[in-house]
């Protein structure tokens, strides 16, 4: 059988020790390579790596020097046979010189398009790994386009209410100005089932279907208003990059100054509210004011845990996105029946946030593809908070016209 060997040689400008975590910790994986990581690095310990796309690969540590070498076993998906990995750090006067070797034991057609996926997987993903190593920038999110979409909860019971003839797809829940979804005349309610000639079951079909996709293209995206399914013609955005503080000190002035507006908005709109308002239910399956503000309190609890899990570099994955539970809305609605405490414990919530970035071990900054990540998830543009203000008016207004 023949054996064919593929090198690929990066430079970073990072110590061995970072590079080699690179390959050994399932939260730095997830920062360049893949999207879902579980490993257990010790030799004939796990591999297991996936992919929003569908593939995956699993196989066992062979060969570990802490700082100096790493090689595993990888069986894709596909692959008619394990091939192996082997991974060389080492110390140069710009950094670390990276030396990846992936050798598969095969040839013929069944091993072509592999092959070629194989040299095309480990370049781009290599260009990444320097990115993220140097500066945290994971290029698969800062290169990749934007819709201008807020999703929402979708199922076989919200279909049949809407007359919708799928339970599969992403139900928009808003479109965003100046981009490309609400230029082509998406809608919220609208359920899309297609993109680039793909079909849309969720949020992972989505990141495939825009996997090698840039700002400026244009796509066909197939979506239901009702029971009437449409294409529509969609210029993809540009994502817009906030600038990440060089330190956690700048951050948290940052993010006090983006809470300080996002609670004057809040503080805006809560004027004069009675209680019996606020727990006004448009329809049985519409939220009232308090239950938004539940959702609130629990996303905020969520995401604290989510940058714990980060720090850690031990975080939780799981097969799917969950919806809102509703016995979780209502259970925090009951702890806080009042609409003063719901508020006072939203606000609470987004300030214990900014305590806890305040609170992170000072050197969470030298692993920048960690802190480039939980930074950029912080301030990116408060859609979702919009969207639902928006929702909690629309809730107030009907609770007046009702009154």
């Amino acid at each position: 059988m023949t054996s064919q060997t593929f090198k690929f040689i990066k430079v970073a400008k990072a110590t061995p020790s970072m590079t080699y975590g690179a390959f050994t910790n399932a939260t730095a994986l997830k920062e360049w390579l893949c999207d879902i990581a579980t490993v257990l690095p010790r030799v004939g310990g796990r591999v297991f790596l996936a992919w929003n796309s569908g593939f995956f690969t699993c196989g066992e540590y062979t060969a570990l020097e802490p700082d100096r070498k790493v090689a595993f076993s990888w069986r894709g998906r596909i692959d008619p046979s394990a091939s192996q990995v082997r991974v060389s750090i080492d110390p140069v006067n710009e950094g670390t010189r990276i030396t990846l070797e992936h050798t598969v034991e095969g040839e013929g057609d069944a091993w072509a398009e592999i092959i070629r996926e194989i040299e095309d997987g480990w370049r781009g993903s290599l260009e990444n790994l320097v990115s993220v190593l140097e500066t945290g920038e994971d290029l698969r999110l800062t290169l990749r386009p934007m819709l201008g979409i807020t999703i929402t909860d979708f199922n076989a019971e919200i279909a049949a209410k809407e007359g919708i003839p799928v339970s599969k797809g992403m139900r928009l829940d808003g479109v965003i100005d100046g981009m490309g979804a609400k230029a082509a005349g998406l809608m919220p309610n609208d359920v899309i089932v297609g993109m680039a000639g793909r079909d849309i079951r969720d949020f992972a079909d989505l990141a495939t279907a825009l996997q090698r996709k840039r700002a400026g293209d244009v796509v066909d995206v197939e979506i239901y208003r009702g029971s009437e399914k449409m294409t529509l013609a969609m210029q993809l955005s540009r994502r817009p990059i906030p600038a990440i503080p060089t330190s956690i000190d700048g951050l948290s002035v940052v993010l006090r100054e983006r809470w300080r507006k996002i609670e004057a908005e809040a503080d805006a709109f809560f004027v004069e509210i009675t209680d019996e308002l606020a727990s006004f239910k448009p329809t049985p399956e519409e939220w009232s004011v308090k239950e938004v503000l539940a959702h609130f309190i629990q996303g905020e609890r969520g995401y604290q845990n989510y940058i714990c899990g980060i720090v850690d570099g031990q975080e939780l994955w799981s097969d799917d996105f969950g919806g809102n539970q509703y016995a979780y809305i209502k259970a925090t609605v009951s702890v806080y029946p009042m609409l003063s405490e719901l508020v006072v414990e939203f606000k609470r919530s987004h300030l214990e946030t900014i305590a806890l970035f305040e609170n992170l071990p000072s050197n969470f900054v030298e692993r920048k593809g960690s802190y480039w990540r939980v930074a950029y998830n912080a301030l990116e543009d408060p859609y979702h908070f919009h969207t639902h203000l928006d929702q909690m008016r629309a809730s107030l207004e009907a609770a007046r016209k009702a009154a």
